[in-house]
């Protein structure tokens, strides 16, 4: 396993070492769709089976260069970060989205699904967009969307990770903005168990998505083609439900920090 840390240069380098190695599939997220289009083609060409996660680098073609993507539906979990977020915020209001400023297609496609949903169901409301390139980046691109919208009343980050450092940043600036995100992370996850600032999270279900992947790199070991793109659904999960959607999403018991995060459900007399 290769943790290429979103770093484009060290994907390449990395594909082009193992064009050379002894290995008969590789299976990649790619990073900066065309810097990493010949590296991605070089597998291909070396004779090895190519699977890819998320996205196909541009240009490049199923049953040729790869064997299939195998994704989530990107597009949808931004549909559900918009719906989530959508009861949350008053009419009117101005919503920030704060998006990862590198060319990586799942984001984006997050990005527009969601601009597209509020355009569509909540036309009242102004969107405004901070960026960051590193995820280190993004409590101070927060910080500018608050500094620069003091109207804020909704925020949606692009992935949980980010989404922690825009809730660092709303807490410094002693405000309450309600938020959604990408991916059932335990932090985000003990936070809308715990009633905090995330009000929502569009799942992916990265088991499932483990699975596919593997089924298709035997398919294509044993020279069988699989579709050449497999969309695996996102889940919606909310504070009344995030116990049981980590398990499904994990496979796995919830941490003990989310159960004790868990605000006790009210029971009737």
């Amino acid at each position: 396993v290769i943790d290429c840390a979103f770093d484009v240069d060290r994907q390449v380098a990395e594909l082009q070492r193992l064009a050379t190695e002894p290995v008969d599939a590789v299976i990649s997220i790619p990073i900066g769709s065309a810097r990493a289009a010949d590296a991605h083609r070089a597998i291909a060409a070396a004779g090895k089976k190519l699977l890819l996660l998320d996205n196909a680098p541009t240009g490049m073609l199923p049953g040729k260069d790869y064997v299939s993507v195998i994704s989530t539906d990107n597009f949808g979990l931004g549909q559900i970060g918009a719906e989530l977020l959508a009861g949350h915020v008053a009419p009117g209001g101005t919503v920030g989205v704060l998006a990862y400023g590198v060319d990586f297609f799942a984001t984006h496609e997050r990005e527009i699904a969601f601009r597209k949903w509020m355009a569509t169901h909540r036309p009242d409301l102004s969107l405004v967009r901070g960026k960051f390139a590193d995820v280190t980046q993004a409590k101070a691109a927060t910080a500018g969307l608050l500094q620069g919208n003091p109207d804020l009343a909704g925020l949606f980050a692009v992935w949980d990770v980010p989404a922690a450092g825009a809730i660092a940043a709303i807490r410094d600036a002693g405000r309450t903005i309600p938020i959604t995100t990408v991916d059932l992370g335990n932090d985000v996850a003990a936070d809308l168990a715990a009633g905090g600032l995330i009000k929502g999270i569009a799942a992916q279900l990265p088991y499932d998505q483990g699975v596919a992947v593997g089924i298709a790199t035997i398919l294509g070991l044993l020279d069988r083609q699989p579709p050449p793109w497999i969309a695996l659904p996102g889940l919606g999960v909310t504070a009344s439900n995030v116990v049981e959607a980590y398990q499904v999403v994990w496979r796995a018991p919830a941490p003990a920090a989310l159960l004790k995060a868990r605000k006790p459900r009210k029971t009737m007399p």
